[in-house]
């Protein structure tokens, strides 16, 4: 099985792949113009809502689940859209600083003012534009939703009866996402904007802190609505992106301690 049996969750699935393109392509269009390195606050902000909302709004308007008894909160595209937000918020304001102080991550945006980040964690050397935090929702949403199909097909194979061999799809799958989001970031038209010091390290040892996110958020997003008739409650997915939130930076903050910085 490549897509859920639960059909609010199969339809949020499907949908979210084809709002993939639509981002993808808009943030191109950004990078090519050149308008990272030019426009300001509001206009670069207007831009990053324009490519986020659709992931709201249009199954907002054309999704009734009715027939299955779920009202548009309790659907599965909204609570997958509240999970992201709630993950992919607490990360920048957070889990930035880990990047910037560790992997040696840089925002170069000289011209944006609107940013926020973690007031007593890192150095406080650099801070994060709120652009970033819009981004890395819609970033979230289209990684977690292909990384879902990938681990429900390998768990319905035959190669998912093997229990060990889960978290080892799990770690497979959260590094490939770690490594190609930095491969395809720091090669295009934005690489004076934003870069690592030094980017084939980061790469090779880099992409496995990043990974961490995933190794955590992959497998318990995965669970959310899984069931053929499972409905969690907004309470619920808020909590369990809360504690996959921690659970992040807990890890990076071990790793830290351990490893060190990778730059």
């Amino acid at each position: 099985m490549w897509f859920s049996n639960n059909p609010s969750k199969a339809w949020g699935e499907k949908f979210f792949l084809l709002y993939t393109p639509y981002w993808i392509a808009g943030m191109a269009l950004l990078m090519l113009s050149g308008a990272g390195g030019r426009w300001g606050d509001g206009p670069l902000n207007l831009a990053m809502l324009i490519l986020a909302a659709p992931a709201v709004v249009v199954p907002a308007l054309i999704r009734n689940e009715s027939d299955l008894g779920r009202p548009w909160w309790r659907s599965y595209w909204f609570k997958f859209n509240l999970w992201m937000a709630v993950f992919a918020g607490t990360g920048s304001y957070f889990g930035s600083e880990y990047f910037f102080d560790v992997l040696g991550m840089v925002y170069d945006y000289p011209q944006l003012n609107w940013r926020l980040d973690s007031t007593l964690v890192g150095s406080g050397e650099q801070s994060v534009p709120t652009i970033m935090y819009t981004s890395a929702y819609f970033y979230f949403i289209s990684y977690h939703t292909c990384a879902l199909l990938v681990l429900r097909r390998f768990k319905t194979s035959a190669l998912g009866r093997h229990r060990w061999l889960w978290p080892l799809a799990v770690c497979v799958c959260a590094y490939f996402f770690a490594w190609a989001e930095t491969l395809a970031m720091t090669n295009g038209p934005i690489a004076e904007q934003f870069y690592y010091q030094d980017l084939p390290r980061m790469l090779r040892w880099g992409s496995a802190y990043y990974a961490a996110y995933f190794v955590i958020s992959f497998p318990l997003v995965y669970r959310l609505d899984e069931g053929k008739d499972e409905d969690w409650t907004l309470s619920r997915t808020v909590l369990e992106a809360l504690a996959a939130s921690m659970l992040v930076l807990l890890a990076l903050d071990i790793m830290t301690r351990y490893v060190g910085t990778i730059y």
